[in-house]
């Protein structure tokens, strides 16, 4: 036994079971990147009352895999994939007087930092993982019951706000590094959206924090099975942090950052092949985090119904079947969230960049300083229960509504008449205005329109 080697000290069931549950859900996030894109085309096909992709399936066109995939083709399931490939295969162009090193590291510098804040979140619950024996090495690691998360720390919220925000470097030596000017604007922009709205982000974390007691998500997700999820006693809060999140991910109406109308591509212009596509795959991976985070903090976790321990879901189950189903009904939610930003973006214009601005220092931060003061003063007076939040958070929304009206007002932008045109003619010149005798179209048949318009 001499010659055995020693085990490790930190080789405990916790570091394990951290081990799998990184590894899992780090492939899971990949996978759920290229899903979110097509769920994207979807359902912006169906919002638009198009068809979306309805040909690639996973065949890839090979007669061998034809046989086996080529049913899913009417699906487009296999657009992703492709899309992927296509982008591996692509050329991988850097433009002249670019900063080479500046250019090549920016999206790794995007992407490792969204692949990062799952770490804190609990997947799970807690596991009883087993006594575990290793014949070959002589190693026995001990049963005891451990978290199913990646990341068993008690600085989980505040680790996921700094990982969150380490993205918006590459974002801004990206664009810097691209000498484009579209490119740099859209950095500029970036950064300027995420000052605004990492403060109210971190007020919203805050007034959570304030009402559980605790950093640790595992902590939020007990107290809101003992007293209810936290959107019922938090509405506006859970609003406003939905909206920081959709600022923090570049998503519409906030993707002011990438506005193709007016920055061409935004910080990612000049980037092609696989680095054009880590900057979609940080997209989709800060929207999954982001999703499965708010569902901790408002929607309970791995709960599934509020002020009910079910069977499999409850907090004192740990068994294997109990880790599956919890894994489920946070992902499941998560999915829905995801599905939700995507909805948005293809509901919702996008909003100048002015308002952005404007909205985040002089409408989120004021509103979520309120908010933060009134849960403090709720909390310190031993009154933190559901109706008493709830209240408190609708009286803080109340306030909002009726200052809004008495704030100043910003003047509208006036349009510019165009001298000469139709609507704002010279001094010297007259408008003939032409118009058909009959103003709307009585049927759609091109043949007869035209006849009935040549009488």
């Amino acid at each position: 036994m001499g010659g055995m080697i020693p085990k490790p000290s930190f080789l405990d069931a916790q570091f394990v079971t951290s081990a799998v549950v990184l590894l899992v859900v780090m492939n899971l996030l990949l996978v759920m990147a290229g899903v979110a894109i097509y769920l994207e085309r979807k359902l912006s096909a169906y919002i638009q009352d198009r068809v979306g992709p309805n040909r690639v399936g996973f065949d890839l066109g090979l007669p061998l895999l034809q046989k086996l995939f080529g049913g899913f083709g009417f699906w487009g399931l296999g657009q992703s994939l492709a899309d992927g490939i296509k982008m591996l295969l692509k050329e991988d162009y850097t433009p002249r007087g670019v900063d080479t090193v500046l250019f090549r590291l920016a999206p790794g510098i995007v992407v490792i930092p969204a692949l990062l804040g799952f770490a804190v979140i609990p997947w799970g619950g807690e596991f009883d993982f087993p006594r575990l024996s290793v014949p070959v090495l002589g190693w026995t690691i001990e049963a005891a019951r451990v978290e199913v998360v990646g990341a068993a720390i008690n600085i989980g919220v505040i680790y996921l706000l700094a990982t969150a925000s380490l993205s918006i470097y590459g974002i801004a030596l990206g664009s810097w590094a691209s000498n484009n000017k579209y490119s740099f604007l859209g950095g500029l922009r970036a950064s300027s959206q995420m000052l605004a709205y990492e403060i109210p982000m971190g007020l919203c974390f805050l007034s959570v924090l304030l009402v559980v007691g605790s950093l640790v998500p595992r902590d939020i997700v007990a107290y809101q099975h003992q007293h209810g999820w936290l959107i019922l006693s938090q509405p506006l809060t859970a609003v406003l942090l939905f909206v920081c999140v959709l600022a923090e991910c570049n998503r519409a109406p906030f993707d002011n950052a990438e506005c193709e109308q007016e920055l061409v591509g935004g910080y990612h212009t000049e980037y092609s092949s696989m680095r054009f596509g880590l900057f979609f795959l940080a997209e989709y991976a800060h929207m999954a985090t982001s999703s499965a985070m708010w569902a901790v903090l408002f929607l309970g976790g791995t709960s599934l119904v509020p002020f009910a321990n079910l069977p499999l879901v409850s907090p004192d189950d740990a068994g294997i079947l109990a880790v599956l189903a919890k894994f489920s009904v946070l992902f499941g939610k998560m999915f829905l969230l995801v599905c939700f930003m995507i909805v948005i973006r293809w509901s919702l214009p996008r909003l100048r960049f002015d308002q952005v601005m404007q909205a985040g220092w002089q409408g989120m931060i004021p509103v979520t300083l309120l908010i933060l003061v009134t849960n403090a003063l709720v909390v310190f007076a031993g009154l933190a229960t559901l109706p008493v939040l709830l209240l408190s958070n609708l009286a803080v929304a109340g306030v909002a509504a009726g200052v809004q009206p008495l704030l100043p007002k910003r003047p509208a932008n006036h349009k510019i008449r165009l001298a000469g045109s139709r609507f704002s003619p010279l001094d010297h010149e007259s408008v003939l205005v032409t118009t058909r005798a009959q103003g709307v179209a009585v049927i759609d048949d091109p043949r007869r329109t035209s006849a009935l318009s040549a009488h």
